[in-house]
């Protein structure tokens, strides 16, 4: 929908079943005739905005709010406080996030200053985003609008940064994504070399992520992860809970060869998790899954030629030491048979050491997500 000026304009929090599900699934309408944007699956969409689906919430005090114009939808915030956050680093930091709007500022200001406001009542200091409820979906796309949407990364317009940086945000973090296709950057000889000299410098082992003992294994990686990321930008510890819904939700999708677990004498000290991309495997099913992507999930997995390098760790110990690249070639060697199109989302701008080794394997850098953050005035606003 087109907002107009001099129409009235209405921003609510949404309370009703029936105003949750079209806060839902208004993306499904307002990219609806975008050739570049996957509907992405319903009823994961529904899961995400779930208490009692969603374990993130459990941790969040949020509200959702709606915009409307001539009683149709024409924007969507969510504004929430993070109790894991701020414990971890000490701050009084909300977010907002699933922010959707049509190209007009009343329209996105009078979202942006609903969630304001309802950061302001909780007594934050200052608010952050976009992040979104969906684990590692942070910021907005801000120079790449001709890729099609990928599997838990934003996808936008491109004027959302012109209308956050407006309401007076400004950049926080830049998030930096890499890619390169499997077979247009052959392995080179000496990183091979360099694998097994690393493997027995410090008495390593990779394995794959074993699917018969699933929940030992996701207890290895929600401590390794615990333990290699607490001091990133932005990260707040992941809980049990946390980690068997996402484990849960991945389950379905996992290519066990592309979980690896590194062990130094037996005793983990990384990880790293590659999926494949189903997003594009769903496309033209509009998010429903009945009866094509079912079908496409259970048998055509396999098929998948797009990745997501989505989560690595290593325990501080074992940092600066060459495990980054180990287990990128590891991943690299698991899939240099199909053509695979892989990317490193996402990086942090300053995690120069990651960047560093995903340019040696060949990757360039494809796209920039942007986070935004303002002082919140703890007055009205």
């Amino acid at each position: 929908m087109v907002f107009e000026k001099g129409m009235p304009l209405k921003v609510f929090r949404v309370k009703s079943k029936n105003e949750w599900k079209q806060f839902v699934l208004y993306p499904y309408s307002f990219y609806r005739d975008d050739p570049l944007w996957i509907p992405p699956l319903r009823m994961e969409q529904k899961k995400l905005f779930s208490a009692d689906k969603n374990a993130m919430l459990g941790n969040c005090d949020y509200e959702l709010f709606m915009a409307v114009a001539d009683g149709k939808p024409v924007g969507r915030a969510a504004a929430f406080v993070d109790h894991h956050y701020n414990q971890h680093w000490n701050e009084k930091t909300g977010f907002f996030g699933s922010f959707e709007s049509v190209n007009d500022q009343k329209v996105a200001f009078a979202l942006l200053r609903a969630c304001e406001r309802w950061l302001n009542d909780q007594n934050m200091d200052k608010m952050r985003g976009p992040i979104s409820f969906e684990s590692q979906n942070w910021g907005v796309n801000i120079d790449d609008f001709e890729s099609p949407s990928r599997l838990m990364s934003p996808y936008n317009p491109p004027y959302y940064g012109t209308l956050l940086q407006s309401f007076g945000l400004q950049k926080s973090k830049d998030l930096d994504i890499f890619a390169a296709s499997t077979q247009d950057y052959p392995l080179p000889e000496r990183f091979l070399r360099h694998k097994e000299w690393l493997l027995q410098k410090f008495n390593l082992s990779i394995r794959s992520i074993d699917m018969k003992n699933l929940t030992r294994d996701v207890g290895i990686i929600v401590d390794l992860s615990n333990r290699s990321l607490s001091n990133n930008w932005g990260y707040a510890p992941i809980s049990q809970m946390e980690a068997e819904g996402i484990a849960n939700d991945l389950k379905p999708i996992v290519w066990p060869e592309l979980v690896r677990i590194v062990e130094a004498n037996h005793k983990p000290i990384a990880f790293c998790i590659t999926l494949p991309d189903i997003l594009q495997l769903v496309k033209g099913c509009n998010g429903h899954l009945f009866p094509r992507a079912m079908f496409r999930l259970l048998f055509n997995l396999r098929s998948s030629r797009v990745f997501r390098i989505w989560a690595l760790g290593i325990v501080p110990e074992f940092q600066r030491k060459g495990i980054d690249t180990l287990l990128y070639l590891s991943i690299w060697e698991a899939l240099r048979d199909i053509d695979a199109y892989v990317e490193a989302n996402y990086i942090l701008e300053d995690n120069y050491a990651m960047k560093d080794a995903v340019i040696k394997l060949g990757m360039e850098k494809v796209r920039t997500c942007r986070i935004y953050e303002k002082k919140v005035n703890n007055r009205a606003v």
